[in-house]
């Protein structure tokens, strides 16, 4: 919880930075980093939950156990923490500079509900890297490979809402 706390106030100043020195005519430049962090989130949110399921698959203290904490430490920590950041503060940028917010956009408020989730499947999955880094999964195979199938269900919707804009 307290690292959830420090990473949501990181990600609150680095708005605030954000809007301060980026400039409105950066659009361009801030959709191009958006789309590169969703792209890494999704990669990271997809691969994590697949190394759970193998992980869950091995005995605890055995070498290969060891190897997927690594594996998995370091896929949240240099990959999926970071791109989700970017992802967030990127798309509050562009949300308010792009005038979003302003009637009609139901789709956006969707969308945000949505990132929500995902963001709430992302804490999930880095409470689970501790668990299984502290050998305390109780999960089994299938919950992963089923949990597994969360932030593609999102992405899905995510992306539809964006380039259909259907409400």
């Amino acid at each position: 919880m307290k690292n959830a706390i420090i990473a949501l106030a990181i990600t609150v100043a680095v708005i605030a930075a954000t809007f301060w020195l980026v400039p409105p005519e950066a659009i361009l430049w801030m959709k191009s980093l958006h789309i590169l962090a969703v792209i890494a989130w999704m990669a990271g949110m997809l691969y994590l939950p697949r190394l759970f399921v193998y992980h869950a698959g091995t005995e605890i203290g055995t070498a290969q156990s060891e190897t997927f904490k690594v594996m998995e430490r370091r896929l949240l920590k240099a990959i999926v923490n970071p791109a989700m950041m970017v992802t967030w503060v990127a798309g509050i940028w562009l949300a308010v500079e792009g005038g979003w917010f302003e009637g009609g956009n139901g789709w956006l408020h969707a969308k945000i509900a949505l990132v929500v989730l995902m963001s709430g499947a992302h804490g999930y999955f880095s409470a689970s890297v501790r668990r299984f880094a502290n050998d305390a999964n109780t999960k089994s195979t299938r919950h992963w490979r089923i949990m597994n199938e969360v932030p593609t269900a999102l992405m899905i919707v995510i992306v539809v809402l964006v380039v259909v804009k259907p409400f």
